[in-house]
């Protein structure tokens, strides 16, 4: 008796099935009704410009993206946060946690504390500057202008005269009053000033947490525990001590009143 479905021809009949419902698939999704939403498209180039002032405007938004670009570093240089940023890591170091808390909760506690104590600033800078020229009231020259005015305030107050004297030597200039000093000369002076003063403040904070490891190391070793890590025997000690005295506040506090 002759056998009419072999397993190979059922296979080439699957086979031809699947090609066939693919196509239909296909046609359909292809043939079907055009799509109502429109898929937008960017385009890049350069062209002829008619007159100056296109050229002008092309420089303008050049410079605006270059500003916007270098934004996080003004932010960083030119505020608060490096001090602030410095005296958390080295609170994290003298406790001794490794990477508690994370990186991303130092960094965000700096930026949140930058905001609080550089609002005075970026209030005047709002009312001055940018408020006037959204307003028309102000070209763009004129406004950049009175917006650094009150950031280089703050960075006068916070700069040391020991350090500004350096640029000033430097760029061998005499300025005869503040308003004289570039501020290419002042960002730098004002960035080592920060950095001396967090580190001071760092040293004052890893002293307590010193001194705890050493009574530790010295308590083992008397002891004769020589084997055993003093910082595994003191680190509970030391976040105790941190909670106990309210750690978080006294420097948060003391970051706060040390730019007033």
């Amino acid at each position: 008796m002759e056998v009419l479905f072999t397993p190979q021809k059922i296979r080439w009949v699957l086979v031809v099935l699947i090609a066939v419902i693919l196509v239909v698939a296909t046609g359909t999704i292809t043939w079907g009704a055009p799509a109502t939403v429109p898929i937008p498209r960017i385009e890049l180039g350069v062209g002829t410009a008619d007159n100056p002032d296109e050229v002008a405007q092309s420089l303008q938004i050049v410079f605006f993206l270059t500003i916007l670009s270098l934004a996080p570093a003004i932010l960083i240089m030119t505020t608060s946060f490096v001090r602030i940023v410095i005296v958390l890591s080295f609170t994290r170091s003298a406790l001794g946690t490794n990477q508690m808390p994370p990186n991303q909760v130092m960094i965000g506690l700096a930026l949140f504390l930058t905001f609080f104590t550089m609002s005075p600033t970026w209030t005047q800078v709002n009312e001055q500057a940018l408020q006037p020229f959204l307003a028309g009231r102000m070209n763009q020259e004129t406004a950049l202008v009175k917006g650094f005015e009150p950031i280089r305030k703050f960075m006068f107050k916070q700069v040391r005269t020991k350090d500004l004297k350096l640029f000033v030597q430097v760029a061998r200039i005499s300025p005869k009053n503040q308003q004289e000093i570039p501020t290419q000369v002042l960002v730098p002076a004002f960035i080592i000033s920060e950095l001396k003063t967090a580190f001071q403040i760092g040293f004052m904070v890893f002293i307590p947490f010193l001194v705890i490891d050493m009574i530790v190391a010295s308590t083992l070793m008397s002891m004769g525990m020589m084997m055993l890590p003093p910082v595994m025997i003191s680190l509970p000690f030391k976040i105790l001590l941190f909670v106990m005295v309210d750690g978080w506040h006294l420097i948060t506090r003391s970051l706060i009143l040390s730019f007033s």
